[in-house]
């Protein structure tokens, strides 16, 4: 239904900036909250940010100051401008979609991206 495509990560030093794409692409659907969740080893996948589709926006504690969540409705594209980053952030990034059906029947559901490895050098 929803496919979600991200890309930007890559292996920076800390301190370095970062900026995470993901595009959604589908038919018939319309995207209501999108965010990003990230998952290191052998923890629990967590919130970053998410962003919905008034512009309301939530951070994870760890990265508020560092980290903006914004989006492009007209391109169903989130971005994660990620600045000052520390070895703490290397993780794998999850770009994540609420998204509606907008013909047929009405359905709800997440969607998820493949994830994008953000690795982060002292």
């Amino acid at each position: 239904q929803v496919q979600l495509v991200e890309s930007g990560g890559g292996l920076v030093q800390a301190g370095g900036s970062l900026r995470l794409s993901c595009a959604a692409s589908g038919t018939s659907f319309r995207i209501n909250a999108m965010g990003w969740y990230r998952q290191a080893p052998g923890k629990q996948r967590e919130l970053v940010a998410v962003i919905t589709s008034g512009g309301s926006t939530n951070y994870a504690d760890s990265v508020k100051g560092r980290f903006t969540i914004s989006r492009d409705n007209g391109k169903n594209t989130v971005y994660l401008q990620m600045n000052s980053l520390k070895p703490e952030d290397t993780a794998v990034y999850y770009c994540n979609a609420d998204a509606s059906g907008t013909i047929l029947y009405r359905w709800k559901k997440d969607f998820w991206g493949q994830g994008t490895q953000v690795t982060v050098s002292s």
